[in-house]
């Protein structure tokens, strides 16, 4: 067996929320919102395209934003990003912990932790 990479990665955000995270991960983010198939429209969320990759965002009835795990999505322009999500109200958290990479963590609509870096 041999892996071959990452299809998705699922974040949980409470029911009623789906508005408020495409307009994050749309709106702010620029990510391509993906349909989700029939038979799982009716638990609700949402599921956004990041390069290759999926980013799922399914409801869980006792939720609890996740504030260590996170999504890491690779941009072509960090400072661009970042004054997007200052102008959505978003605060910007700079870190410098990796020599050699420019990154930030913010928050989404629900209190998830998003990491946007400079690929």
């Amino acid at each position: 067996m041999t892996a071959l990479g990452l299809h998705h990665v699922q974040l949980t955000c409470p029911s009623g929320s789906e508005e408020a995270l495409r307009g994050f991960y749309s709106g702010v983010l620029g990510l391509a919102e993906i349909e989700k198939p029939e038979r799982l429209r009716t638990r609700g969320g949402c599921w956004f395209q990041v390069g290759p990759q999926e980013l799922h965002l399914g409801v869980q009835e006792m939720f609890t934003p996740a504030k260590k795990a996170h999504p890491c999505v690779l941009v072509d322009d960090l400072d661009a990003v970042a004054a997007a999500v200052r102008a959505a109200g978003g605060e910007v958290r700079p870190s410098d912990d990796i020599p050699g990479v420019r990154r930030f963590h913010t928050d989404d609509p629900v209190g998830n932790r998003v990491e946007i870096q400079q690929a």
